[in-house]
């Protein structure tokens, strides 16, 4: 018994802290699963929307780190709880998303994996069983390291945590899993697998009001689309640094367009009050949501290749 309580332990640790990691370095990508799920179509539970980026920075906190807590064995009776607690509406979550065909992908693993809701739903029936045999047999859960070393460690991992999630949210991305990652080819995500199932990069078109520009964009060497997926959430303060690094790239023979999902009236009135010196595009928001995680942001592209992308705080930074 004592062998296969710590083999559960490893198990559910190791699950914890991985799921925990995916999205610790991608929280904005969870704030819009949750969105999704707090929406009127899902839960309707619209009044939560506002609070998904905080509860999902808690959440994935309280995940990755009670990971490692039950790895090292600190404060056991407490943890395991924890995880059960943890593990009990993530059940729900993926029971509702898979019965009522709600949200077909439930994020539990970011954009790292994609599980289907029912795949998700079985493997936290088996994180459940898991969980109550370290609960019924807690007592044989002993910490790794003597003394205050195992609360050292925890404390150290939530700040190295939160400190991941400060640089994420005011950068972007430590690791960039989608299909718009630094070094993919755009036109080679719009390819259909051999399965027959949706290619990676969908529903991407960058539309004038009298044609789709995606063909000849994604052939051009020097593009660089300034994405604002929605005016009026966007953070106004980043338009002069945009306005300034778009004049740059005009001057190196760059070709620059703006990409929103806004009203092109809204747009026409941004441009004139910041002087952007570039005319706009329309894509769809959950296209451009998926691409980057600023807003504003930019996107350097060669011949179609994802080349540099900058949340609007680091554009002095891009390599023209």
């Amino acid at each position: 018994m004592k062998i296969l309580v710590q083999i559960s332990r490893i198990l559910v640790g190791a699950l914890f802290i991985f799921s925990g990691f995916v999205k610790l370095v991608d929280p904005i990508g969870s704030q819009y699963k949750f969105q999704e799920y707090f929406s009127e179509s899902v839960l309707n539970m619209e009044f939560l929307i506002p609070y998904a980026l905080p509860f999902a920075i808690v959440l994935i906190v309280a995940e990755i780190l009670l990971g490692v807590m039950i790895l090292i064995g600190y404060k056991p009776k407490f943890t395991v709880w924890s995880l059960l607690i943890i593990t009990l509406i993530f059940l729900f979550l993926t029971w509702y998303s898979a019965f009522y065909n709600k949200v077909t992908d439930c994020g539990c693993f970011g954009d790292a994996i994609k599980l289907t809701p029912w795949e998700t739903f079985y493997k936290n029936v088996i994180l459940i069983v898991l969980i109550i045999l370290l609960l019924i047999k807690g007592a044989l859960i002993k910490p790794i390291f003597k003394g205050t070393t195992p609360k050292l460690i925890t404390f150290l991992s939530l700040a190295a945590f939160l400190f991941i999630v400060q640089h994420v949210l005011t950068h972007l991305p430590i690791i960039d899993f989608r299909a718009y990652a630094i070094g993919k080819n755009l036109q080679e995500g719009m390819e259909y697998p051999a399965d027959g199932s949706i290619p990676p990069v969908h529903d991407f078109m960058l539309e004038d009001a009298q044609q789709d520009l995606t063909p000849v964009l994604l052939e051009k060497e020097k593009v660089m689309l300034v994405i604002i997926y929605n005016l009026d959430k966007s953070d106004t303060k980043g338009f002069p640094a945009i306005k300034e690094v778009s004049k740059k790239a005009i001057e190196k023979g760059y070709t620059v367009y703006g990409v929103s999902a806004s009203f092109s009236d809204d747009l026409m009135i941004a441009k004139e009050k910041y002087n952007l010196p570039f005319e706009f595009l329309f894509c769809d928001e959950t296209t451009l949501k998926t691409m980057i995680r600023a807003n504003p942001g930019v996107m350097i592209l060669d011949k179609g290749t994802v080349m540099q992308k900058k949340n609007w705080t680091d554009v002095e930074d891009l390599e023209l």
